[in-house]
C-alpha cells in the first residue's frame, strides 16, 4: 500500500529532520567555546549533570517503548556527547584547582622567603632603594597625567569613564554584529541541512510517510508500556529542571560569559522543530497523549531557553567589562 505524501506529513518529516540536525551539532559550539577560553567557568555543571540524567532516562524509555531506530541512535549519541562535555568541564575545573593550589604555595613560599631576609642584607637594601629611591634625581614616580587631573578635577574621572564606555561600545558593536551574523548563518545552515537531508531520504526511499494514527493514539494496536511512559515523563521533568541551575548562575554572576549563544539557539531550534514534527503528523488526541512526555520536555524547555536569551541580552559580557574597568580605576 502506497501512502500518499500530504503537505502536513511532508512538513512533519522536514521538521523532524531539522530537529535531528540541530541535536547532532548542539553541543559542538559549547565544546569549542570552552576550548577557546581554556576553561568551563561559564556553564553550570549541575545543568549538564541533570540534563545527562534526562538523556539516560530518555534512552531507557525509547528502548523500552521500541521507538524507531533513529530516535534510539540519537539518544545514544546524546549520552556520549553529554559525557564528553561533562568530562571537558571536570578537566578544566580540576586544572584550575591545581593551578590555584600551586599559586597559593608559591605565594606562601615567597612570603616566607621575604620574612626570612635580614634587614641589612644586600637584597633588602636593594629592595628598599628601589622602593624609595630617596635623593636620586627624577627617581620619585610622578603621578600620571590622568591621576593628576582626577585629583584636581573630580569630574574628570566620571568624564573619562564615560569616554571609555563609549569607546568600548563602539569597538564592541562590530564584534556583536559579527557574532550574531555567524550564529544566524549557522542556524540557516542547519535549516538547509535538515531540509536537504529529508529530501534526499524521501527520494531514496529511506524516509516514507507514516500512516495516520488510529483513534486511540497509535498506528498499530500496541500500547506504550507504562514503564516507558513513566521514564518519558521522568526525562521531561529533568529536562525542565536542568536549565534552572544555569539561569541561577547567570543571574548571580550577572554575566553569560563563557556560554555559547549558538548552543542555546540550536537547542531552541531543535526543541521547536521536534514538537512541530510530532504535531504536524497528527493532532489526534490519543497520539498527542502518547507523545505528551516528549512534547513537554521539548516545548517546555523553550520557555527556559527564552529566559537565557534575555540574560544574554541584558548581561552579555558585563562581568568581564566591570573587572576591566575596576582594574583601570584601581
Amino acid at each position: 500500500m502506497v501512502i500518499p505524501l500530504t503537505t502536513h506529513e511532508a512538513l512533519s518529516g522536514i521538521f523532524g529532520s531539522i530537529s535531528l540536525a540541530s541535536w547532532i551539532f548542539l553541543l559542538v559550539p559549547q565544546l569549542l567555546e570552552n576550548y577557546t577560553n581554556g576553561n568551563a567557568d561559564g556553564i553550570s555543571l549541575p545543568f549538564l549533570l541533570i540534563w545527562a540524567a534526562g538523556d539516560v532516562l530518555n534512552l531507557a524509555g525509547a528502548l523500552w517503548a521500541g521507538l524507531v531506530p533513529t530516535v534510539i541512535a540519537l539518544a545514544v549519541y546524546f549520552c556520549f556527547a553529554d559525557g564528553a562535555l561533562i568530562a571537558q568541564c571536570v578537566y578544566y575545573r580540576s586544572l584550575k584547582s591545581s593551578q590555584e593550589e600551586m599559586k597559593e604555595v608559591a605565594e606562601e613560599t615567597s612570603a616566607l622567603l621575604g620574612n626570612g631576609e635580614a634587614v641589612g642584607s644586600p637584597r633588602t637594601r636593594r629592595a628598599g632603594s628601589q622602593g624609595s629611591n630617596i635623593g636620586l634625581p627624577g627617581s620619585h614616580r610622578r603621578p600620571s597625567s590622568t591621576a593628576s587631573l582626577a585629583k584636581r578635577n573630580p569630574s574628570y574621572t566620571s568624564s573619562s569613564s564615560h569616554h571609555r564606555e563609549s569607546l568600548a561600545a563602539i569597538l564592541e558593536e562590530p564584534t556583536q554584529r559579527s557574532a550574531w551574523l555567524k550564529n544566524t548563518l549557522s542556524i540557516i545552515g542547519i535549516l538547509f541541512v535538515g531540509t536537504a537531508g529529508w529530501a534526499i531520504a524521501y527520494r531514496t526511499g529511506t524516509w516514507q510517510p507514516v500512516p495516520e494514527p488510529r483513534p486511540g493514539g497509535s498506528v498499530d494496536s500496541t500500547p506504550t508500556p507504562l514503564g516507558a511512559e513513566l521514564l518519558g515523563y521522568g526525562s521531561a521533568v529533568l529536562y525542565l529542571g536542568a536549565r534552572i541551575p544555569q539561569i541561577i548562575k547567570n543571574q548571580r554572576s550577572r554575566s553569560c560569559e563563557g556560554l555559547s549563544l549558538l548552543f542555546f539557539m540550536l537547542s531552541l531550534v531543535g526543541n521547536a522543530s521536534y514538537g512541530a514534527g510530532i504535531l504536524f503528523h497528527s493532532l489526534e488526541k490519543g497520539y498527542v497523549m502518547t507523545n505528551l512526555p516528549w512534547l513537554i520536555g521539548s516545548l517546555g524547555t523553550m520557555v527556559e531557553d527564552g529566559a537565557i536569551f534575555v540574560q544574554f541580552s541584558v548581561f552579555g559580557e558585563k562581568k568581564e567589562e566591570d573587572e576591566e574597568e575596576d582594574a583601570v580605576v584601581g
